[in-house]
């Protein structure tokens, strides 16, 4: 869209908005005494990688949404694209003998996209379907096999994987755990999460990932390797952190996997579609081969909603016998949904017709330069970056490593102070995370950097003194 005028934001000057979203609208993470204070930031407006509230207050967007408005926004030839399919055929059976031809194209261009045999796709409303939906697949693949017990799973700590019930038990982020909902499943069971940053201390980085390979081989053989069907990894883990795993971490991971004739679900919601350089990460950066890839969010830069999980010619194979008369009893009404399957080929093809993944390999590379600086400042811990995921983690006491109160809710004070300049960065309690759009420039990674540095600098001050940060 052009650049919003003002008699545009002026449509939005009341206070019944406001209200209104305090009275009905229930959000996701939805914290409840603090919305009832200050409300939320309404945003009704993006252009490439800025938004606009109602007053019309500018934000470059270093959030990307979610991870997930790669392409920018407000691009007009996919608008016209999602329009011309409207037209068309604005919805289609996706169950059974049911087919549409868009959702037949982007399952062929998936295939085509992703690593080695990974050859059949089941289209999923987003990321926390995709993930419930490998893992139906994964008992499925076990019941056809004739390995009835081989159904337990393995995953990381503070590990995200979606917010469907099934999915938060797959994840295990701490932050997400509140006493108000019940977890617990038998079947999965986790392991340390690849940090390099809180590794045991005395350990370099080899002996960290001999220390974790060890530690997953003996869970494995702790509920049986028999029992064991499937690892599930994000190759970068995302909301947990940005947690870039050590060299070889992964590779060997796999190899484990292998041995033990256990699935590898690389869960690729947010590493792929350019996030990070390539249309998926395991292989290309990694070195893995994984058995399921699920994907989501730059699978149409969120523009409408859409997943898949993308699984290999191994697993089809087991499960396709023929003479069986099996039914894969799993599917959402709006699967393989013909507008949003539009919307995903109109965006890889603005990937590859705009060269965007050589522009993150450039871009990304320079974000992990000056991100790399604010390393000095008082405050910061750690700063991982990966291409276009980021993440500057605030500490107490450098040295020790030791974590702010979380009272403190240091990430929010950032957040708050980077907001009043007209910078998005999301705040996860000790963390400021990023994950700009895929075209963002050179330029714009200078303002998140420069803005970040006033905002620690001001805080730090702050609560130096207010007595709560000594300066280590």
């Amino acid at each position: 869209m052009a650049t919003p005028t003002q008699a545009f934001f002026d449509g939005f000057a009341n206070a019944d908005l406001v209200e209104a979203d305090k009275a009905h609208y229930m959000h996701g993470y939805h914290v409840f005494d603090e919305h009832r204070e200050q409300g939320a930031l309404n945003i009704v407006a993006g252009e490439g990688a800025y938004i606009y509230d109602t007053a019309g207050n500018r934000f470059l967007d270093a959030v990307g949404g979610m991870w997930c408005t790669n392409i920018g926004l407000g691009r007009e030839e996919m608008a016209l694209a999602i329009a011309d399919q409207v037209r068309k055929l604005a919805y289609a059976n996706p169950f059974c003998d049911m087919a549409n031809n868009v959702a037949i194209d982007l399952c062929k261009k998936l295939a085509s996209l992703a690593p080695g045999d990974l050859d059949h796709v089941f289209l999923t409303t987003g990321g926390s379907t995709a993930v419930d939906t490998a893992y139906r697949l994964i008992q499925y693949y076990q019941n056809c096999r004739g390995k009835p017990e081989k159904k337990h799973v393995i995953a990381r700590y503070n590990a995200y994987h979606g917010s469907t019930t099934l999915c938060m038990q797959i994840g295990n982020k701490a932050a997400d755990r509140v006493p108000e909902f019940d977890y617990g499943n038998e079947r999965i069971h986790h392991i340390s999460n690849p940090n390099p940053y809180r590794a045991p201390q005395g350990m370099n980085e080899e002996q960290f990932v001999d220390y974790l390979i060890a530690e997953f081989e003996d869970k494995i053989l702790s509920i049986g390797a028999d029992k064991v069907a499937a690892f599930f990894a994000e190759p970068i883990m995302g909301s947990g952190g940005v947690i870039i795993p050590p060299a070889g971490y992964l590779k060997r991971m796999w190899e484990v996997c292998q041995t033990y004739d256990i699935l590898f679900v690389a869960d690729e919601v947010v590493t792929s579609f350019g996030r990070l350089g390539t249309f998926f990460a395991s292989e290309a950066l990694f070195g893995v081969q994984p058995d399921i890839i699920t994907t989501a969010k730059g699978l149409t830069s969120a523009y409408l909603p859409l997943g898949a999980c993308i699984f290999s010619e191994r697993i089809w194979k087991v499960i396709d016998e023929p003479g069986k008369g099996r039914c894969f009893t799993h599917g959402f009404t709006y699967s393989g949904h013909p507008v949003c399957c539009t919307a995903a080929l109109k965006n890889i093809e603005i990937i590859e017709r705009e060269n965007l993944l050589a522009h993150v390999n450039d871009v990304g590379g320079y974000l992990e330069q000056r991100l790399a600086t604010l390393r000095e400042l008082p405050l910061v811990g750690d700063v991982r970056c990966k291409k276009l995921m980021a993440c500057v983690e605030f500490v107490a006491d450098k040295r020790s490593k030791a974590l702010f109160p979380e009272a403190l809710n240091i990430g929010e004070k950032i957040h708050t102070k980077a907001q009043a300049r007209g910078l998005l960065v999301r705040p996860m309690v000790h963390l400021n995370v990023m994950s700009p759009p895929l075209i963002i420039t050179r330029a714009q990674v200078d303002e998140i950097v420069e803005t970040l540095r006033e905002c620690i600098l001001e805080v730090a001050d702050e609560l130096s003194l207010a007595g709560q940060y000594a300066g280590q």
